[in-house]
């Protein structure tokens, strides 16, 4: 086994685990009194650069300036690793909340601050249920002015390549009449491969694309819109490293 492997099991993993376990249970705490989210969105930028660093992720972010920090989106990247979500928790200019799996927010004790701090759950069997769930989502971004990241595959891609999208994430945007954000992440699953839990040092662009408007749009158009989303992905990506 290589230095590189011994570094991150003896150095890399314990500082991930320690973080985690210290800003996790500042989140908790917080979670008690701060009903809006706020302070747990705060603490959880601070865990997710600890992580990065942490990690020797060397992340250049590209294109933030296309999105305004006081605006709603539905914010859309790749997911091709756990450690996408630091990056993007780190870097993105925009509070938001997280659209995840139902199962993530039944968690003990996980789940409850989870969802206290506004992140959404929606069930992936029950179709009818996604759709009022992602309703009531889009009205509150109209009402809160929070936005929301959807990871549009549904999961992590195992082979890195980009999957097809579920539309509900265009849903989302047209309930909320919010933009829809195409996002990439290069790199990251070099940091951290799927089913790995060896942490390597490395590269990471993140680059966000041009907003795509959904003003005016109806639940009809959401293929289309997804179509435009999928794409707009695709070409980040193809763009490489900045």
């Amino acid at each position: 086994m290589t230095s590189s492997y011994w570094f991150s099991l003896l150095v890399r993993a314990p500082l991930v685990i320690l973080s985690t376990a210290l800003f996790g249970t500042l989140s908790m705490i917080a979670s008690l009194w701060d009903r809006s989210g706020r302070q747990q969105f705060a603490i959880a930028r601070v865990w997710a650069r600890t992580l990065v660093w942490a990690a020797g992720a060397r992340v250049r972010a590209v294109g933030l300036e296309k999105i305004d920090p006081r605006g709603t989106y539905v914010i859309c990247p790749n997911h091709v690793s756990y450690m996408d979500t630091p990056v993007l928790l780190a870097w993105l200019p925009v509070e938001f909340r997280f659209m995840a799996k139902e199962e993530l927010l039944k968690l003990p004790f996980i789940g409850g601050h989870l969802r206290r701090a506004g992140n959404i759950s929606v069930s992936l069997d029950d179709p009818r249920a996604a759709l009022r769930v992602l309703s009531a989502a889009g009205k509150a971004m109209q009402e809160n002015g929070v936005s929301i990241l959807v990871f549009p595959e549904g999961g992590r891609s195992a082979s890195g390549e980009l999957r097809e999208f579920k539309d509900g994430a265009a849903y989302l945007a047209i309930k909320a009449q919010a933009p829809l954000v195409p996002v990439a992440l290069i790199g990251v699953r070099d940091i951290l491969p799927m089913h790995s839990h060896h942490l390597r040092p490395g590269r990471v662009t993140m680059r966000v694309g041009d907003p795509i408007p959904t003003a005016g749009s109806k639940p009809s158009d959401r293929t289309e819109l997804t179509a435009r989303l999928h794409a707009a992905v695709r070409e980040l990506l193809e763009q490489g490293h900045a």
